[in-house]
C-alpha cells in the first residue's frame, strides 16, 4: 500500500514540557477496582489540549500550506538577520512558534468565537473554514451545504428560513406560523462565506444571530447552539458589495490575514491533484472533536488563569488610548468617543488638543480607545494561547502575538498623526498587525521605565477596598478619605495629563465616592 502522509498526526507530547505538578499517592486507590460503564480507552486518549495541538500540526503539515510562522516564540536569543538595502529582519526564533493562519482559526473552534479570514481570492480562506468544520465532526458535504454564501440578493428568508405557505393561508394568528428554518442554524460551526456582499437588512438579521445566538422570522423564534464562526472577505476595507454595519463587524473576534503562497510548495500542490485528495476529506479520526470535547475546551480554556502582573501590563496598555484632553470639560468627557459623538471636525480637536507629546504619547497614533468586548476577546484568546502551549497561566507574550489579530480592526490608526511620517515608522502604515505589536511593546517599555511592576499606590488603595467596608469607624473611614485626596494631589502636581494618568485619577475618584457613601451611612447610625 502506497505511503498515505494525510494518515499521519503528530506523535505525543507535541510541545515537551516537564510536570508540573507531582501526581499525589492515595492509599486508598489500591482498593479500586474497574468502574462499570467506564470506556477504559478513555485513559488513553490524548488530553483536549494535547489534542489540539495534534489537529494544529496535521493541519500546518497537510492541509494549510502556509510557512508563515508570524506567532514567535524564544526561549533563547534568537537567530537574526538583516536583509535587503532597507535592512529588513529575518528571525529565525528559537523555540516552538506558529503560523497564525492555523493557529488562529482553531483557538476560534476552542473558544467558539468568531474568526474573519481577509486576503484575495484563491488564498484559501474558504477551504480553511470548512477544515474547522470537518473537525467538528462534520462531512465536508454538509459544511459546504450549511455555508452561507454573502450576494447582493440575499433575503433573510434565504439567510434564516421561510414560513409554511400551508400556515400562511390557515392560521388565524402570528402564533400558529411555522417556520422552515435553515439547517445552517443548528450547526456548532458556521461559515458565512463574502460577508461584506450581503445586504443591509439582512447584515441585521446575521448580527441578531451572531451577537445573540437566536434567529426571529414572523415572531418566531430559533435558538441556536453555541458556535465557532467563520466569515471571509476578500477585502475588508471597503471593497465589498455592500458596507458592513458596525456592530456586526464588532461582532468578530479576531481577524486573519490569508498571506501569499510559496512557490517553493508547489509539489505539495501537485501531489494533490496526483492523488485527487482534497484534505478536509481525510482528517484523521483521531483529531475529530465531539461536541462534548469542545464543551469541556471552553471550560478549561476559562480556567487559566491570568496572573496580577500581566493584568496590569494589559491595564496599561489599554489606558493608553481613550484620553482626549480637548474633547470635554467635565474631567469623565475627555474621551475620544466624546470628540467622535460630537461630531466636530477631527483636526480642529486634535489641533486644540496640546497637552501632551504627540510623538511620545503612542495614544495620540489612534482615532479611538479600546470597548469591553475588545478587551474581553483580548483576555479570552491570551487564555487559549496559553491553553494551547499547556501552561495552566498566561503569560506576556501570550498577550503580546493575539493581541494584533484581536485589536486589527478594532483599534485604528490616525495616520495624519506625526508618529506615522517618520520615515522608519513609514511600514506601520499598511502593516497593522506590525504597528499593533509595536505599540504593546512601548507601552511594555514605559511600564517597565516607570517601574509600575513595584509601585503602584492607586492599585493598593484599591485591594485595601476590596477587603470590604464592614466593620469600619467613622475615623478609619475619614482616614482613607484622606489618604486618597493626598494621592491625587501628589499624582498631578506638575505633570502632564496622559492615559494612564487619567483612568488613575478616576479610579481614584470611584474609590473616594465609595468610601464618601459609606461615610454617610455610618454617620446616620
Amino acid at each position: 500500500m502506497a505511503f498515505n502522509p494525510f494518515s499521519m498526526i503528530s506523535k505525543s507530547p507535541t510541545n515537551p514540557k516537564p510536570d508540573r505538578k507531582p501526581i499525589a499517592f492515595d492509599v486508598a486507590e489500591l482498593f479500586d477496582g474497574p468502574v462499570a460503564g467506564v470506556e477504559t480507552d478513555n485513559a488513553t486518549r490524548a488530553p483536549l489540549d494535547e489534542k489540539l495541538r495534534q489537529a494544529y500540526f496535521w493541519i500546518i503539515n497537510h492541509a494549510i500550506i502556509s510557512p508563515h510562522y508570524d506567532i514567535e516564540y524564544n526561549d533563547a536569543p534568537p537567530a537574526e538577520f538583516n536583509v535587503g538595502d532597507n535592512g529588513s529582519r529575518l528571525t529565525l526564533p528559537s523555540a516552538q512558534s506558529y503560523s497564525s493562519y492555523a493557529l488562529l482559526p482553531l483557538l476560534t473552534f476552542a473558544t467558539r468565537s468568531k474568526c474573519l479570514f481577509v486576503g484575495g481570492p484563491g488564498r484559501g480562506k474558504t477551504a480553511s473554514a470548512i477544515l474547522m468544520g470537518a473537525i467538528a465532526g462534520y462531512s465536508p458535504r454538509d459544511v459546504r451545504r450549511g455555508m452561507q454564501h454573502g450576494h447582493p440578493q440575499l433575503t433573510i428568508s434565504d439567510l434564516l428560513g421561510n414560513p409554511l405557505p400551508s400556515d400562511l393561508v390557515s392560521a388565524q394568528s402570528m402564533d400558529d406560523i411555522k417556520i422552515a428554518w435553515r439547517p445552517w442554524l443548528s450547526m456548532r460551526v458556521k461559515i458565512i462565506d463574502e460577508y461584506n456582499r450581503i445586504p443591509t437588512r439582512t447584515q441585521s438579521a446575521l448580527l441578531t444571530v451572531m451577537g445573540d445566538n437566536y434567529a426571529e422570522v414572523l415572531s418566531q423564534i430559533y435558538e441556536c447552539p453555541d458556535a465557532a464562526w467563520y466569515l471571509t472577505a476578500n477585502d475588508d476595507a471597503g471593497g465589498g458589495t455592500y458596507q458592513v454595519i458596525d456592530a456586526l463587524r464588532d461582532r468578530i473576534d479576531v481577524i486573519v490575514q490569508a498571506l501569499s503562497f510559496n512557490p517553493r510548495f508547489l509539489g505539495d500542490l501537485l501531489m494533490r491533484i496526483e492523488q485527487n485528495v482534497k484534505p478536509e476529506e481525510v482528517i484523521p479520526s483521531e483529531i475529530i472533536f465531539e461536541e462534548s470535547e469542545v464543551d469541556q475546551m471552553v471550560n478549561d480554556v476559562r480556567a487559566v488563569t491570568v496572573p496580577e502582573a500581566v493584568r496590569r501590563r494589559i491595564e496599561f496598555f489599554s489606558s493608553q488610548f481613550e484620553l482626549f484632553e480637548s474633547a470635554g470639560e467635565q474631567f469623565e468627557y475627555m474621551t475620544k468617543d466624546t470628540a467622535r459623538l460630537s461630531k466636530a471636525g477631527w483636526g480642529q480637536a486634535v489641533a486644540a488638543d496640546e497637552g501632551r507629546d504627540r510623538l511620545k504619547d503612542i495614544g495620540c497614533q489612534t482615532l479611538n480607545g479600546l470597548s469591553v468586548r475588545n478587551l474581553m476577546t483580548l483576555l479570552k484568546f491570551a487564555k487559549a494561547l496559553a491553553y494551547f502551549r499547556g501552561n495552566d497561566e498566561v503569560e506576556l507574550d501570550d498577550v503580546r502575538q493575539v493581541l494584533p489579530f484581536v485589536l486589527n480592526d478594532k483599534l485604528r490608526p490616525d495616520l495624519e498623526a506625526p508618529y506615522f511620517a517618520m520615515p522608519q515608522n513609514a511600514a506601520y502604515r499598511t502593516d497593522r498587525l506590525s504597528w499593533l505589536r509595536e505599540l504593546f511593546d512601548t507601552s511594555n517599555e514605559e511600564f517597565d521605565r516607570l517601574d509600575l511592576d513595584r509601585t503602584d499606590p492607586v492599585g493598593d488603595l484599591a485591594k485595601e477596598f476590596e477587603l470590604g467596608l464592614h466593620g469600619l469607624s467613622e475615623r478609619d473611614v475619614r482616614q482613607r478619605l484622606t489618604q486618597i485626596e493626598r494621592l491625587v494631589k501628589d499624582l498631578t502636581k506638575g505633570r502632564k495629563l496622559y492615559g494612564p494618568l487619567y483612568d488613575d485619577l478616576l479610579k481614584c475618584k470611584y474609590l473616594h465616592q465609595r468610601y464618601t457613601n459609606y461615610l454617610l451611612w455610618v454617620r446616620s447610625r
